[in-house]
């Protein structure tokens, strides 16, 4: 299974692309962070991580695009920005009819360290050990993208989840 991960935000946006199934190593395929300018409008920003999320789409055709869960944050403006784009990467899945699975950060941070808790370094460190990389993926964005794909991989492969992906295939052949 192949999946994009996306760790969302309105001024960083990770993304990571990792392919796998339970049981079986992860193979790495591609990470990066994107990255608007504070200087332009809300909807502007979103245009830019809209069209960004179609090309990881287009290029990469995950089976699956995993988003970290927006959680409540004390800066309800961070929280405002994090929500806008998670949504804009829920909306480019679904209109290249990909499932979409949400993950809260304390179940991506269980998955890859073993604890829930686990701080940001834990997360590139134990993501660079799993898939074999060289060295740890930056900014801290695109490991956890790495990490929110990986989580899918080890954690969303149950039945419902994977009928999904199989409708989806489905629909897709029959259009």
């Amino acid at each position: 299974m192949r999946v994009l991960g996306v760790d969302p935000g309105l001024t960083r946006c990770g993304f990571g692309v990792v392919e796998g199934r339970p049981g079986k190593p992860l193979i790495h395929l591609y990470h990066s962070v994107e990255r608007t300018p504070t200087t332009l409008e809300v909807a502007e920003r979103l245009l830019l991580l809209s069209r960004a999320i179609q090309h990881h789409i287009e290029v990469y055709r995950p089976a699956a695009v995993a988003v970290e869960r927006v959680f409540s944050q004390h800066n309800t403006r961070t929280v405002m920005g994090v929500a806008q784009a998670a949504g804009v990467a829920m909306l480019r899945a679904a209109e290249a009819d990909i499932p979409v699975a949400l993950y809260t950060p304390s179940e991506v941070k269980a998955a890859v360290t073993g604890s829930g808790r686990a701080d940001k370094a834990q997360v590139q460190l134990m993501i660079t050990r799993i898939l074999r990389l060289q060295t740890a993926p930056k900014p801290a964005d695109a490991a956890d993208a790495l990490a929110i794909a990986s989580c899918h991989i080890w954690r969303g492969g149950t039945a419902d989840k994977l009928a999904a992906a199989v409708a989806s295939a489905h629909r897709k052949v029959t259009r």
